[in-house]
């Protein structure tokens, strides 16, 4: 695409209100726009990068044995209640009630759903190890959203999480994961 055809356009003055130097540049150089505190949305040239270090991203961990997959967004409630961690999150969860007026959050991170799915697919030890991962966008209610996207309240994030037989196999997949990230 021609840069006269692109969509999102560069400024001219400086923009109000930023933070920090990569947050002003971002801006100036149309690559995002906030819609709200710690909401933004990313015009083709930034949505193009983040693509290609996401695909790098998966090509290391597909290469570290790691097995890519999608996860909800909505979790009920419950999940996090019984993991004790809706409490250490507090405000920071995004939360809503369906039409049946049941409790659910925006996941924040998914520790809860991803140890049900291994309950209900591993039952074994021979079925170890498995590295799981996804790249998903997540939801946090910051108090204070600030440094352009540096603290945000809707963002893309990489979780990994492995689950080993022991020790041992837990460090095999801390030296893949280590190696991956440092490739």
């Amino acid at each position: 695409v021609r840069s006269t055809k692109l969509f999102g356009k560069t400024m001219r003055e400086e923009p109000a209100e930023t933070e920090s130097a990569s947050h002003r540049l971002l801006l100036e150089a149309g690559m995002i726009r906030q819609v709200a505190a710690g909401v933004y949305s990313y015009l083709p040239l930034a949505w193009r990068s983040l693509r290609k270090i996401e695909n790098i991203i998966r090509q290391e961990m597909d290469d570290a044995d790691g097995q890519e997959v999608r996860m909800p967004v909505l979790h009920p409630l419950e999940l996090w209640e019984e993991s004790g961690r809706a409490g250490a999150f507090g405000q920071n969860l995004f939360s809503l009630k369906d039409r049946r007026q049941r409790s659910l959050v925006m996941a924040p991170t998914h520790e809860e759903v991803v140890t049900s799915l291994i309950n209900y697919n591993v039952h074994s030890y021979r079925d170890l190890p498995k590295r799981i991962y996804q790249i998903q966008t997540k939801f946090r209610d910051e108090a204070r959203p600030r440094a352009g996207l540096i603290r945000v309240r809707e963002f893309d994030m990489k979780d990994a999480y492995s689950f080993d037989v022991d020790e041992d196999g837990l460090a095999v997949s801390y030296n893949a994961m280590v190696e991956a990230y440092e490739n």
